[in-house]
């Protein structure tokens, strides 16, 4: 009689365990099924914007479009604070600005960032050529 109740209670708990794992499996499909926007008529009230609110600060800019080449110096981007910057900044900040703006060699225009205004970008090489 033991082994028959620990039997039922082992297939109890197995039983119990898939169906919680089936419902995790659901909900994340439905969360990749989401849609990705959506519609809304004239007149409808829409979602609150959560952009950005007012000018992101120059560290701001440069961790969420900057570091992937200025942190790693990839395709040659001079590092954060590195001295490969003196040349560069010797130039003037309107020239750094208009590249940063046109693209130059690799970098292309505005960076990763084409939501920056050239504001942010200025804050960004700031933020980048800090201490050199």
């Amino acid at each position: 009689m033991k082994k028959l109740t620990l039997a039922l209670a082992l297939i109890t708990s197995a039983a119990l365990v898939n169906a919680v794992a089936q419902e995790a499996d659901n909900d994340a499909l439905k969360k990749r099924l989401e849609p990705v926007g959506q519609v809304y008529l004239a007149g409808a009230e829409a979602a609150a914007d959560t952009g950005p609110k007012g000018p992101r600060s120059g560290e701001q800019v440069y961790q969420g479009a900057c570091f992937a080449c200025h942190g790693t110096g990839a395709l040659d981007a001079p590092k954060k604070g590195d001295a490969a910057w003196k040349p560069r900044l010797a130039q003037g900040m309107d020239v750094l600005l208009k590249h940063a703006v046109e693209g130059i060699r690799s970098m292309p225009p505005r960076g990763t960032c084409g939501d920056c205004s050239d504001e942010e970008l200025a804050a960004a090489i700031k933020f980048m050529t800090d201490g050199v």
